[in-house]
């Protein structure tokens, strides 16, 4: 019998390592200019925190490789495609203003600052790998309509609403990008001399963008000068991280829970949105991998989550294998040690990396509506609605609070836990549609519960924060039963109704009749 092959690499996995490095180097870029704007020097973003990371990557690519190899043995199969992985991107964003700055500002020290990222992290890989023992559950009783509407919802936007804004920004090149991005990937086009699409877009936009698109040149010697050895070096600062989070930064914990149980929610709907694909991977074991590399990632300086990341049916759509994922693990790694991020971080304008996570956008909004029957639609749309608010309350509710307010009240507590306030209400339509209104009074109860307790509608986990959408969760959950008693005594009733006609017409009469 011949054994199954599946290949080490594939020329497809050249288009999937750059859109992967090119979507992890754009949360570095953001992630290198946010903390050195708060105060975090050089030494701590480039010679610890990005390095940490990267051995976080790595463990990631490596794993989600074999699992890769795995899969394709067991369906003697030689087109699966490995789980991209990387920085969760919204995760990012609450643990550099939600840790990292209070941390920073409250100490006056950027060590220890670091050092209690380190601790935060550690801690939210922990709750990863709890969330691997339960993620089969919410994963058979959560419909697939609500899981990709509210990844979908992400994806709108952060990732490719988000990324669209930055294009523009330095218009020759970012539309160039853009369009090369389109004419490779979503209308399948070749490329002059069968480039990568990826590769290509890269090297023309930033082209574009250092001489006709404006950028100042001296971005390029400054971004030269940050060559370097940054050797990842092992730490256990976690631990005094931890010691001084629970002794002077008790309340970070209530950030830190919900934010934690989204980053393995995150996981699970990114591994549904493959299994549409044709990928069906085990969510608990991916769940278990993404906990288990950031707790590694903290032993090195890493300070973000890793999950599995968005970007995984922008590589299937490219046809990529397990190669990308290898060659990604490896090359961020050499990257990160000599340097070459902390150059390409100040090299590469973020107009020109931001068209590609468009094009991450644009498949992850198309493969929501693309995989589940057309009677859900509906609840994909309301799933994404929530994301909608998180976006604007994130961006805007700082600075421009007073914005936010005047557009309407309800923004900021429909975007917090956004993630869940999407999954609950995508379900409940999917369950209404579907006439299964014990599931939708059920999942309605579950919502005041978490509303109750602070994972939805509240800045931190607090015990009837608002009372108003606790009730109005219970409202809701009455009308559904009340409704379901009342179908059932419609039905009975139409029961009757035909038992009856039934003892005064024929059966070929009464079938007559009803057509």
């Amino acid at each position: 019998m011949e054994k199954n092959f599946y290949p080490w690499f594939k020329r497809e996995d050249i288009d999937g390592f750059f859109a992967l490095f090119q979507n992890n180097l754009a949360n570095f870029v953001l992630i290198a200019v946010s903390m050195t704007a708060m105060g975090f020097p050089a030494s701590i973003v480039y010679g610890k925190v990005i390095p940490g990371v990267a051995m976080s990557v790595l463990f990631g690519n490596l794993y989600y490789a074999k699992l890769a190899e795995k899969l394709a043995l067991k369906e003697k199969r030689k087109d699966v495609t490995a789980l991209a992985y990387g920085v969760s991107t919204p995760v990012m964003f609450i643990y550099l203003f939600g840790v990292l700055r209070p941390a920073l500002e409250l100490t006056g020290d950027p060590e220890l600052a670091w050092k209690i990222g380190l601790g935060a992290c550690f801690f939210g890989g922990v709750i990863e790998v709890l969330g691997s023992f339960i993620g089969k559950f919410v994963h058979r009783h959560l419909p697939r309509a609500a899981m990709l509407g509210a990844l979908a919802g992400v994806a709108f936007a952060f990732i490719g609403g988000e990324m669209f804004f930055m294009t523009y920004e330095l218009p020759v090149a970012g539309m160039v990008v853009l369009v090369i991005m389109l004419i490779g990937f979503i209308a399948k086009k070749p490329l002059p001399f069968k480039i990568p699409a990826a590769l290509f877009a890269i090297v023309i936009g930033t082209f574009l963008a250092y001489t006709v698109g404006g950028q100042d040149m001296s971005q390029v010697r400054e971004g030269l000068g940050s060559f370097g050895f940054y050797l990842p070096i092992p730490t256990l600062g976690l631990f005094e991280g931890i010691i001084f989070m629970a002794r002077e930064m008790a309340g970070l914990f209530a950030i830190l829970l919900p934010i934690s149980i989204y980053n393995f929610v995150e996981t699970m709907n990114n591994v549904e949105a493959m299994a549409s694909a044709g990928d069906r991977y085990d969510v608990a074991e991916a769940q278990l991998a993404d906990g288990l590399g950031t707790l590694f990632g903290t032993f090195f300086g890493g300070v973000f989550p890793t999950t599995v990341y968005i970007a995984s049916i922008g590589s299937k759509w490219m046809n990529a294998g397990r190669g990308y994922s290898i060659l990604n693990g490896f090359v961020f790694l050499l990257a990160s040690t000599f340097g070459v991020v902390a150059v390409m971080a100040r090299i590469i304008p973020m107009a020109v990396i931001a068209p590609i996570l468009v094009f991450v956008g644009i498949s992850m909004v198309t493969q929501a509506f693309g995989t589940v029957e057309k009677k859900h639609f509906p609840a994909v749309v309301i799933a994404m609605f929530p994301y909608f608010a998180n976006y604007l309350m994130t961006r805007f509710n700082g600075g421009a609070g007073e914005v936010v307010a005047k557009l309407s009240s309800g923004i900021v507590p429909l975007g917090q836990g956004a993630m869940f306030t999407g999954l609950i209400w995508g379900a409940i339509l999917v369950f209404l549609i579907d006439g299964e209104y014990k599931k939708a009074s059920v999942t309605s109860l579950c919502a005041a519960l978490l509303t109750a307790t602070g994972f939805m509608h509240a800045p931190k986990l607090a015990l009837f924060f608002d009372m108003r959408f606790v009730t109005g969760y219970v409202a809701v959950a009455v009308i559904f039963e009340g409704y379901r008693r009342y179908d059932k005594v419609l039905l009975r009733k139409n029961e009757v109704i035909r038992e009856k006609t039934e003892e005064v017409l024929p059966g070929d009469l009464l079938a007559a009749s009803e057509q």
